[in-house]
């Protein structure tokens, strides 16, 4: 029978044959195949003295718990001890990106040949602005994805009908791009300091060209339309106005060019009243 004080996945691990464990992307996670030692966790109570013992290494933990290293054929006996309380074997990490586009059921969505890649659409965000010069953000000749660049914080072009900031051009960012970084910011000189925009954009439609199409975004063939809101002055944080500026314009430049468009908001606040409702 089982023993109870370790988790169902390390007794399966101990009970598969080396075969089985090999195949299986978990069973292994925590085992030393040459070494035959299991990294495990362990929940305890007492003192660290109950841990020990010959061939065991133990890291203590706060709250009862400790990472042990120790043989397979000693983990039933040491499950006996009294103190312990419960075993169970480490389990593999993975990016959340993935994990998460998963969950999406995004995978499913631009699986296949039917799949959805985003094209024809336009993606617009309102944000801290893009990193222009990521290679998501490009085609395969290396043009730009991006349409249209406001950053409200850069005085001098506005776009028509709006008071602030400069429009850039894809023909513009195109150009910024052949001429390298360091050029090509004086001539394009938005910039997404935080990064915030550019992560957002990423998830939204990047191309998965840096991670060979592992870590694409949603729609990773549309076209890219990017606002970047304007300086707040007090907090460094910009204000509605702003915001609802930049979703005007994005319609608008959907609407002028007759495609469908998803905006992206990542920015909010806490405002507004908090009760709940009957």
């Amino acid at each position: 029978m089982p023993d109870q004080k370790i988790d169902n996945l390390l007794n399966l691990a101990m009970d598969a044959t080396p075969e089985e464990r090999t195949k299986s992307e978990n069973l292994n996670v925590g085992f030393d195949l040459e070494e035959k030692m299991w990294d495990v966790i362990v929940k305890y109570s007492g003192s660290e003295s109950v841990l020990t013992g010959e061939d065991i290494q133990v890291v203590p933990l706060l709250g009862g718990y400790a990472v042990v290293t120790l043989p397979e054929s000693e983990i039933e006996a040491y499950s006996d001890r009294e103190r312990i309380e419960f075993i169970e074997k480490p389990k593999r990490l993975y990016f959340e990106t993935f994990q998460a586009r998963e969950a999406s059921c995004i995978l499913s969505v631009q699986a296949g040949s039917n799949g959805l890649t985003g094209k024809g659409i336009l993606v617009g965000v309102v944000d801290s602005g893009v990193n222009f010069f990521h290679p998501d953000f490009r085609n395969e000749d290396g043009s730009s994805r991006i349409l249209y660049l406001w950053d409200q914080s850069i005085p001098g072009n506005p776009p028509e009908g709006y008071t602030k900031g400069t429009e850039y051009t894809k023909e513009e960012i195109d150009e910024a791009l052949v001429l390298g970084e360091t050029e090509g910011r004086r001539l394009v000189p938005s910039r997404d300091v935080s990064g915030h925009g550019t992560a957002v954009l990423g998830i939204a439609a990047g191309n998965g060209t840096v991670s060979e199409g592992v870590n694409r975004g949603v729609a990773y063939e549309s076209d890219l339309l990017v606002v970047k809101m304007g300086n707040a002055g007090e907090n460094s944080f910009p204000r509605t106005t702003e915001l609802m500026e930049g979703i005007d314009y994005l319609i608008r430049q959907a609407v002028r060019m007759g495609r469908p468009i998803a905006i992206n908001i990542s920015f909010g606040n806490n405002y507004g009243s908090h009760e709940p409702y009957n």
